[in-house]
């Protein structure tokens, strides 16, 4: 035996600690390797499994302090100094030399108050402290790894530059945080990384790392080391205006896009567009339609295509799919100075079950719910995230703010937030776990959804929190100091279902389904909405927008037209899902590009320019936005004509100028129709959804109609009026 070698020690340390280091075992790599003081002298450890040889440089004058020596046990060496010295490694592989420092030389890395406010669920800051970051650690360049798994019994970074060998670079535990930390010297940018973790039953399939900043492009699953974002923002006016841009009283119209199928290059139906001719193509066409806002489903990055983004497992990289994440804050940045502001979907309620993801992180249910009742959502196969654990409702809490701050996002719409409040959603009896009062309300989530909405009011002013929530829950966007959730905005899915199921009815039905159409103006003013006509309503058998319409070409094109400008004039913020706006025919697919042959055709120009028509009437006239929230910008004419399928409302911006609605939802013109209106004088038909400019008839009012002094439907004047078969007219008086 040599270098002290015994039966009990190798190297001066006990056996059984080298064979629990040999079989990628040891929790605490630190007390073994690296430099350890002697009564005599230091002692320096270096396992290097497939190492040929090692020697100590001098870190300042590049002397060569002598030959580690090998022990019994292939791939240990160590050497005895005198003192300590700056010092690193010369390794001879059998495929080269190589320099670096020894990462077992440093002391510990993260902070104490990154650890506090990490374990308490409040660190803010995550994606600058955990995960992969490049960093000068003593001098040294390299990335600091930092990962949370305090159930593990030992955690090791691996990636090309170790051979992917668990046994080259264990990490240090930091109690009672259970995050572990390594930094590895003289790496950079770009290179590929995964964690291997040891559970309390055996290895785990490598795992991807919850905070990377960036990913490998799917179906390659690999972390990639990434340089903090530092981009240079030209959007400064975008960000001054942005409050009044996206308040209540604005107008807002949002288009909603799936980025890898919103259009292809050169018709490849292989190759989706990236994020910089995403912002060549997109950009002018969303200014031309007039829409003031992008939506983007989920960009976070996901392994599986076909969940469109939803099924999720990086909170905090954009998709490897358009660039990098330089090009998607250049495409945020082009948006902004095109007066475009961005939202992005964002997924805190589930995450899918892939072996690199979040599910059994350490061998444990760590980031879900242990009980399956809790942890397992049965619609989605995804893992429910258990946001009642300090560290979880602060990784979340972290990523929204990820987004909001480092990519100057405009807002987040959450996704499935209904899943979230409710134990049993979707669950039957039996199979859901009551709350600590014994009641179905899931409390974690709800603290956590009022505390991300203070916080990201309090921190990132005029951003914007959006809900889709398909229950009653009440005050869903009431400020949290009134009881409420606190969101600045929720979807109004029962609208949605309401008129969608209407409109699709054949119009000699639709006058005794009348009130689905009034319904919704019942409880339209009980909370800030949004009306979306999203992309869950063009798929899955549901049909495109244009193939719900019932009728021949003539009546499908027509009833489309009079949806959308029944959705345009009625109280709410617009959403729209791509397609939609020229008439695909087909359902949405996320694999193909939209079908836009179709705008060859008349009928199909026809509604995009109505589209983009009934944009600038909703931006100009503040009729249409400014008290979009309040009850005294809208008021009933005629809401009983289920005789007739008429519908007429007046809407009034702060000062009470009016505007004139009418829908006929018949296909017979109703000529000679009388609707009260409250001002004498000329009134100007502003837009008439069959005009011949949106390929239609032509029929019905057009240019200029006076009032009569006749009263009518509680008004002291009335205009006698011609409407459109199945056709929306508004107007305004002169």
């Amino acid at each position: 035996m040599s270098n002290g070698e015994t039966d009990r020690q190798v190297a001066g340390i006990e056996r059984a600690a080298i064979e629990a280091l040999v079989r990628a075992e040891h929790g605490d790599p630190f007390s073994v390797l690296g430099p350890h003081a002697l009564a005599h002298g230091i002692i320096i450890r270096a396992y290097l499994p497939g190492a040929l040889g090692v020697e100590l440089i001098h870190s300042v004058s590049g002397e060569v302090l002598g030959a580690l020596e090998q022990s019994s046990v292939p791939g240990l060496f160590s050497i005895r100094v005198e003192q300590r010295v700056p010092y690193h490694y010369r390794i001879h592989w059998s495929s080269g030399v190589q320099e670096t420092e020894d990462p077992y030389a440093f002391g510990q890395l993260l902070g104490e108050m990154d650890l506090y406010l990490f374990a308490e669920g409040n660190h803010r800051e995550l994606g600058k402290s955990l995960g992969a970051q490049l960093t000068s650690h003593e001098g040294v360049e390299g990335v600091r790894f930092s990962v949370w798994a305090p159930n593990a019994r030992r955690v090791s970074v691996v990636g090309s530059f170790n051979g992917w060998d668990g046994r080259r670079h264990p990490m240090r535990l930091r109690q009672p945080s259970g995050v572990w930390e390594l930094f590895i010297p003289r790496l950079g940018a770009g290179e590929v990384y995964k964690y291997e973790i040891l559970g309390r039953d055996g290895i785990l399939p490598l795992k991807a790392d919850p905070m990377a900043l960036a990913t490998e492009l799917p179906p390659a699953t690999g972390s990639v080391v990434s340089a903090p974002l530092q981009f240079e923002w030209r959007d400064d006016d975008w960000m001054q205006r942005r409050e009044a841009q996206q308040g209540y009283q604005a107008p807002m119209s949002i288009y909603e896009v799936h980025a890898g199928s919103w259009r292809h290059e050169a018709g490849e139906e292989s190759r989706v567009l990236s994020w910089k001719e995403l912002g060549e193509q997109l950009i002018p066409y969303v200014q031309q339609l007039g829409f003031t806002h992008i939506e983007l489903m989920p960009i976070m990055e996901h392994p599986f295509g076909g969940s469109w983004g939803y099924q999720l497992l990086s909170q905090f990289a954009p998709t490897a799919r358009y660039g990098s994440p330089a090009d998607f804050a250049a495409f945020v940045d082009a948006c902004h100075q095109a007066g475009i502001g961005v939202i992005l979907d964002w997924v805190p309620a589930h995450f899918p079950t892939d072996a690199h993801g979040l599910g059994q992180f350490d061998g444990t249910a760590l980031y879900e719910y242990a009980h399956p009742f809790e942890g397992f959502h049965q619609d989605w196969d995804t893992f429910i995230y258990n946001l009642g654990r300090n560290e979880v409702h602060g990784f979340m809490l972290a990523s929204a703010l990820h987004w909001l701050r480092a990519y100057h996002i405009d807002g987040l719409r959450v996704d499935a937030v209904a899943s979230m409040l409710y134990r049993d959603y979707s669950r039957k009896d039996g199979e859901w776990i009551p709350n600590r009062h014994g009641g179905r309300e899931n409390l974690e989530s709800i603290d956590f959804l009022r505390h991300l909405n203070d916080v990201v009011t309090q921190e990132v002013p005029g951003a914007l929190v959006i809900a889709e929530e398909s229950t009653a829950w009440p005050g869903v966007s009431r400020p949290t100091q009134e009881g409420g959730l606190g969101f600045a905005y929720k979807w109004n899915m029962g609208w949605m279902h309401d008129s969608l199921k209407y409109v699709a009815e054949d119009p000699l039905h639709r006058r005794h389904h009348h009130h689905q159409m009034t319904f919704g103006l019942l409880y339209a003013f009980s909370e800030h909405f949004v009306l979306p006509i999203s992309h869950d309503e063009v798929v899955h058998g549901k049909r495109s927008l244009l193939d719900k319409m019932p009728g021949d070409r003539w009546q499908k094109f027509a009833n489309l037209r009079l949806y959308l400008s029944f959705m345009w004039s009625h109280p709410g913020k617009k959403l729209l899902f791509m397609g939609c706006e020229f008439g695909q025919w087909r359902e949405w697919n996320h694999d193909n590009e939209l079908d836009w042959y179709l705008l060859r055709y008349g009928e199909h120009q026809g509604v995009q320019q109505l589209v983009s028509d009934l944009n600038a009437l909703y931006r100009h006239e503040p009729a249409l936005h400014q008290l979009d929230g309040k009850p005294e910008g809208f008021a009933w004419l005629i809401g009983d004509d289920a005789t007739n399928s008429v519908y007429a409302w007046l809407r009034q911006d702060e000062s009470g100028e009016p505007l004139l609605v009418v829908h006929n939802f018949t296909p017979e013109p109703r000529n000679g129709y009388r609707v009260g209106v409250p001002k004498a004088g000329a009134w100007h038909v502003l837009l008439n959804s069959d005009a011949e400019r949106y390929a239609g008839s032509n029929a019905g009012s057009q240019g200029g109609v006076v009032a009569e002094a006749i009263a009518n439907h509680g008004q002291p004047q009335s205009l006698l009026l011609d409407l459109p078969p199945l056709g929306t007219l508004v107007i305004k008086p002169q």
